[in-house]
């Protein structure tokens, strides 16, 4: 899955920026001649899947894994490499924008299967190809330069994406913003204001507003916005709880008041991070404590939080306690010594 040793260090370069893509002029800027890209393309080494763009990697991308061993995230290879794929097919001149801007930011949370969309500066009418869509947005000004290539700031491409994007999408995608520190809250709002008007836009008002950089993972976002249209907001995000000498013991994901010094902790579990056997050991040790302290205690996957079992099983335990939404919370790290007594609010 690594890029083959025989090309040039500038090629190498290149394949690992570009997710394993290459345009076959950036081969012969190289010094790979016309028979060398022949020779590779008969042995495999090469393979052509776009006008003038090759992979390196034989596998679909459906069947690999992800060639950057340090990152170890198929998803992030295959959205990348959708990204690269659409601005290598349209030449130097594009821009990109909307969710393949977003992508080249590093902003999370965004579909298994983006929309490829460039833009070109010169606003030529031109067709598009190999599944890219080919905006024409009115004078994208304010480029980024990214791996050498043309992108729309943050702030623009969020406000070309979010209106076309699915609610609990949305969410993720501006959580990630704020929690890479890619956007401030402030820049948030004027990516909101460049939204208006866009198709689609309507729906998603309510939806920056409630953007939240303390989650941590895509699927926290889909279990609050699942809970948020279920009308049991969490009072708490990433509630921390606390020995008797004030050592952090657990940081749970999503929290809810019960009084009485008790609350509903909920922990959204990544597959790759707690399927292990000593995180499945870890997190049952730092389990135990909180139930024995008389929290209610609730463990979901990512698919649990994208499905809505969340607010399935949340909102039982709160209607049990007589929870009601807004209602004052204690503030500050919750004490375990003792009998789950927690700060007064």
């Amino acid at each position: 899955m690594r890029p083959v040793k025989p090309w040039p260090d500038d090629v190498v370069m290149l394949l690992r920026q570009q997710e394993g893509l290459v345009r076959r002029d950036q081969l012969t800027a190289a010094g790979v001649n016309e028979r060398r890209i022949s020779r590779a393309l008969a042995g495999g080494r090469l393979h052509r899947v776009a006008h003038g763009v090759y992979d390196t990697v034989a596998t679909s991308p459906t069947g690999r894994d992800d060639p950057d061993r340090a990152r170890d995230d198929v998803h992030v290879h295959r959205r990348r490499r959708a990204a690269w794929l659409g601005l290598l097919a349209h030449g130097p001149d594009v821009v990109a924008v909307g969710q393949t801007a977003l992508v080249l930011h590093g902003i999370e949370g965004l579909p298994p299967h983006v929309a490829v969309e460039v833009a070109r500066r010169d606003r030529r009418e031109r067709r598009a190809r190999d599944g890219v869509v080919l905006r024409r947005y009115a004078g994208p000004r304010g480029f980024h330069l990214r791996h050498g290539r043309l992108v729309v700031p943050v702030e623009t491409a969020l406000a070309q994406a979010v209106p076309a994007l699915e609610r609990r999408t949305a969410l993720a995608v501006l959580d990630s913003a704020l929690r890479r520190r890619l956007v401030t809250r402030r820049g948030l709002d004027r990516a909101h204001d460049l939204a208006r008007g866009r198709r689609g836009v309507a729906r998603t008002h309510d939806w920056w507003d409630q953007a939240d950089g303390r989650a941590e993972s895509p699927a926290e976002s889909w279990a609050r916005a699942d809970c948020i249209d279920a009308g049991i907001p969490p009072d708490v995000l990433q509630l921390e709880l606390v020995d008797e000498v004030g050592k952090v013991v657990a940081r749970c994901d999503l929290a809810w008041y019960l009084g009485g010094g008790r609350w509903l902790l909920v922990e959204i579990d990544g597959a790759a991070v707690h399927s292990a056997g000593g995180a499945l050991y870890r997190d049952r040790a730092r389990q135990n404590p909180l139930v024995a302290a008389g929290h209610v205690v609730l463990r979901f996957t990512g698919a649990d939080a994208w499905s809505g079992a969340v607010s399935r099983d949340v909102r039982p335990v709160l209607r049990a306690r007589a929870w009601a939404p807004a209602r004052p919370a204690p503030r500050g790290p919750v004490s375990l010594q003792g009998s789950a007594a927690g700060r007064a609010p």
